[in-house]
C-alpha cells in the first residue's frame, strides 16, 4: 500500500474497500516533525518513524495516544481491519473515467462524490481516481461532512457559517426540487432543497420519502422572470407578447414550475427546451445573449446587470428526515439557519427576506 493515501480495490458490484494508515499526513498537517509529535503523544520517535512507515502495527494505547494527540479518533488515523471490512460505494457512477471525489457519511453509509462544480464554487477534493484506482489524498472526518441539494443561488453563505462556526464541511450539490428530495429519499444526501408552494412540497416529500421528514425555512425570494437589459417590455403581458427567446430550467424544478404557470397551456415560445442548470445558468445565458428571457431569482439576475420582472415570492425550504434530526449534522445545520448572523447575512441579498428563517413548517 502507498503510503499517505487509502489504496482501495474495486470489487465486480461497485463496492470500494479500503485500508488506511494517515499519520503522517496527519503530522504534515500540524507541521510537525516526528520528534515533535513523540513530545506530544507521549512515544518515541523511533515508535514513530516504525508506524508511519509500516514496519509495525500500532498497539491500542499507541494508537489512542496518537489520536489524542491530533485530537481525532484512532479511525480516522488507522484502519485496523483486513481488506473488505469498511466498505464504501459511489453515490453515483462518475461521468468520467478518472476525476477527483469526496467522501461523506450519509445514513451509515461511507459514499464518494464525483466532484463537480458547485454554488459555493470548486471545493477541495478528498481523493482521486481512474480506471484501475481510486485514493485519498488527504484524511477527512467522514461524519463531518454535510451533504445538501438543491438550487439556492445564497448557499455559499450558510457553507461559511457552518464551516466557521460548526468545524463541519458542506458539499452543496446543484440539483432541481424533485431530484433533490429523490436524492434524499435514496439517503444520498443529509438535506433536500424545495421551493414550490407548501401544498406541492408535502406531497412532493411524501412521494419520495419512505419515513417522517421536517421542514425547515432557509427564506423568502422573489422569483420571476430576467430579461436582456436593451428590452423595453415593461409587464409580465408584454413579455409574453413578445416573440423573444427563451431559456428553461429542467422539469422538477421550482423556475419550471413558475414558467409553465406564467405560459399557461398556450403555445411554447422559442428556446422553451432549452434548459440551464440553475439560476445562475438562466442569467448567464441571458447575459450573453443566448437568450432573451427566462425565469430565476432576483438574486442572480441582478448581480448579471438584467431586467427583472417580479412574478411570485415563494418559500425556499430544506427538508431531512426525521430520524437524522438528532445528528450533530442536522443540529448544526438548524442552529446556523436559525442564527441571527446568518439571518442578517441573507437579509441583505437582492430579493431575499429572512425575517422567517429558521422557522419549522
Amino acid at each position: 500500500m502507498e503510503q499517505l493515501n487509502i489504496d482501495i480495490l474495486i470489487s465486480d458490484n461497485d463496492t470500494i474497500l479500503s485500508m488506511r494508515n494517515n499519520l503522517r499526513q496527519y503530522r504534515h498537517r500540524f507541521s510537525w516533525s516526528q520528534h515533535q509529535l513523540a513530545q506530544h503523544s507521549g512515544l518515541s520517535r523511533a515508535e514513530i518513524s516504525a508506524i508511519e512507515t509500516e514496519r509495525v502495527i500500532p498497539s491500542t494505547a499507541a494508537a489512542l495516544f496518537l489520536a489524542r494527540a491530533f485530537d481525532c479518533s484512532v479511525e480516522e488515523l488507522f484502519g485496523l481491519g483486513e481488506v473488505g471490512t469498511q466498505p464504501v460505494q459511489w453515490a453515483w457512477k462518475p461521468y468520467r473515467s478518472s476525476g477527483q471525489f469526496w467522501q461523506a457519511r450519509v445514513e451509515g453509509k461511507t459514499l464518494l462524490f464525483p466532484t463537480e462544480w458547485t454554488l459555493a464554487g470548486h471545493l477541495r477534493h478528498d481523493g482521486v481516481y481512474n480506471k484501475t484506482d481510486i485514493k485519498l489524498t488527504r484524511p477527512t472526518d467522514q461524519g463531518k461532512t454535510l451533504v445538501i441539494a438543491g438550487c439556492d443561488p445564497s448557499v455559499g453563505l450558510l457553507a461559511a457559517q457552518i464551516q466557521t462556526h460548526c468545524g463541519f464541511r458542506v458539499l452543496p450539490l446543484t440539483r432541481s426540487s424533485r431530484e433533490a428530495i429523490r436524492l434524499l429519499g435514496r439517503g444520498l444526501v443529509h438535506a433536500a432543497g424545495l421551493h414550490f408552494d407548501h401544498a406541492e412540497n408535502l406531497r412532493t416529500a411524501q412521494k419520495s420519502l419512505k419515513s417522517g421528514f421536517r421542514f425547515i425555512r432557509i427564506a423568502q425570494w422573489e422569483e420571476g422572470i430576467a430579461l436582456d437589459p436593451s428590452l423595453k417590455s415593461g409587464s409580465v403581458r408584454d413579455v409574453l407578447a413578445s416573440n423573444l427567446r427563451w431559456v428553461s430550467r429542467e422539469e422538477g424544478s421550482g423556475a419550471r414550475q413558475c414558467l409553465d404557470q406564467i405560459l399557461g397551456s398556450g403555445r411554447k415560445p422559442n428556446g422553451y427546451h432549452n434548459v440551464a442548470r440553475d439560476h445562475y445558468g438562466v442569467s448567464e445565458t441571458i447575459r450573453t445573449g443566448w437568450a432573451q428571457a427566462g425565469v430565476c431569482v432576483r438574486l442572480t439576475a441582478q448581480e448579471r446587470g438584467l431586467r427583472f420582472l417580479r412574478v411570485r415570492e415563494e418559500s425556499y425550504t430544506l427538508c431531512y428526515l426525521a430520524t437524522s434530526e438528532s445528528s450533530p449534522l442536522i443540529q448544526n445545520l438548524v442552529q446556523m439557519v436559525r442564527s441571527r448572523s446568518y439571518r442578517d447575512d441573507l437579509g441583505d441579498l437582492p430579493g431575499y427576506n429572512s425575517a422567517n428563517s429558521g422557522e419549522f413548517i
